[in-house]
């Protein structure tokens, strides 16, 4: 008996404890509910946050696009020869600026002033044989009438029976011989005449390969790297033997949302949309130019329109597959709700700020962005002007929350401000 009594006070304290702490926790719990709740509800219980705040204000907002963008050459070409041959000389330095119809490169022109020779041979050749089968067709014509009229004057003697019928025949036939062989000279004249075509083309084919023996630039730009050396041959329209690149002006390639188009389309139709360009290499360079193209088909995949615009380079500072900022002004007289870019926070739901009420709590608002511009959010809906955001504090908030405005840049609001105009 007094070892059950003895095992029964040891597990006495060990009850006590859990039966204790079971005590505190329900107690603990009841007591924290009313304040949680309190300071949800923006009541006495929590004291207010600090916090710093602007008021949204409707400003100007020039309408833009502000992409990356990729330098194009307006016209590229590649330097082909159009006859085989030997290239004798090179007439230029690799990285030089050329002008349209400037000579670069000479191929061996013998075997074409040779062929050349050949056609020109055989065009006199062709010229001869006309007028031989010219004067043949003159002589058998001659032949001919006096044919016909030996074939007449004995038809007229068979008629009144002065001559047999085997005479009259023969002179007809005789006639007859005659006419043929008028026609087929005349068939033979016809034959050298297209000859001496064909020859002709054979001559001017000479001439136009002996031209080609001297490749001239089709357009002013500047050379890249020589591609094939001198002593090399080529073949007719094979390997490029330099590639030219005309970099003034530039094309400028950029993609804008496909939200814009409309936009976009109905601003250029009215004016030329001015497009600005800025370096991102850190030089700080800038150009302006203009939207030249507008493409006929959304990108399905990115949901964009291709654009192209035009920029001049006189001084060669941009150069092709170059990296830009690229800025497309649409409207540069919009005005919109305008709020710090920091008073914008990313949520579940998208992005919202914190407004503040007039009794100094603040609310949630969903709002939607369409763009940043220079620390600036530029606001579509969610927000209007004249209302109170909050930029600084945010972490420490939730709707209902009671606030206190500390400090302020820009247009803030004392702390006894409503929010509202």
């Amino acid at each position: 008996m007094k070892s059950k009594i003895y095992q029964l006070s040891h597990t006495m304290p060990a009850a006590c404890f859990v039966a204790a702490a079971i005590f505190l926790s329900s107690c603990t719990g009841k007591t924290e509910q009313p304040a949680a709740a309190a300071a949800g509800r923006g009541g006495g219980g929590m004291p207010p946050m600090p916090v710093t705040t602007a008021v949204a204000t409707l400003e100007p907002a020039p309408l833009e696009v502000d992409v990356v963008g990729t330098l194009e050459a307006s016209s590229r070409v590649e330097i082909k020869s159009q006859v085989a041959g030997q290239i004798e000389t090179v007439k230029f330095t690799e990285g030089q600026d050329v002008t349209e119809g400037q000579l670069l490169f000479e191929i061996d022109k013998r075997p074409y002033e040779d062929a050349l020779r050949q056609a020109q041979a055989a065009l006199e050749r062709d010229q001869a044989q006309i007028s031989q089968a010219q004067a043949a067709a003159r002589k058998d014509a001659a032949q001919a009438r006096a044919a016909d009229a030996d074939a007449k004057r004995f038809t007229a003697l068979a008629n009144e029976k002065l001559v047999s019928e085997q005479q009259r025949l023969q002179y007809a036939t005789a006639s007859e011989t005659a006419a043929a062989s008028v026609q087929a000279d005349e068939a033979a004249v016809e034959t050298s005449r297209a000859a001496l075509k064909v020859d002709q083309a054979a001559v001017a084919r000479a001439q136009l390969d002996i031209t080609y023996c001297e490749i001239k630039a089709p357009v002013a730009g500047r050379t890249g790297n020589l591609l094939v050396h001198p002593g090399n041959l080529v073949k007719v329209n094979d390997v490029a033997l330099v590639v030219i690149n005309r970099i003034d002006p530039l094309f400028v390639n950029f993609n804008a949302p496909e939200r814009y188009l409309a936009t976009i389309q109905r601003e250029n139709n009215a004016r030329k949309l001015p497009v600005e360009i800025e370096s991102r290499d850190g030089a700080t360079l800038k150009a302006t130019g203009s939207l030249a193209v507008i493409d006929n088909t959304v990108d399905t995949q990115t949901g964009t329109i291709h654009l192209k615009a035009t920029v001049v380079n006189p001084k060669r500072q941009w150069w092709p597959g170059q990296f830009v900022d690229v800025k497309l002004m649409l409207d540069p007289n919009s005005r919109a709700t305008v709020v710090p870019a920091e008073a914008v926070q990313n949520g579940q739901k998208g992005t919202f700020v914190y407004v503040v009420k007039a009794d100094q709590t603040v609310d949630a608002r969903n709002v939607s962005v369409s763009r940043t511009l220079e620390h600036r959010a530029i606001i579509e809906s969610g927000v209007q002007p004249g209302e109170i955001v909050v930029t600084d504090g945010q972490m420490m908030l939730a709707p209902g929350a009671r606030v206190m405005v500390t400090q302020g840049a820009g247009g803030n609001a004392p702390a006894g401000a409503s929010g509202q105009k």
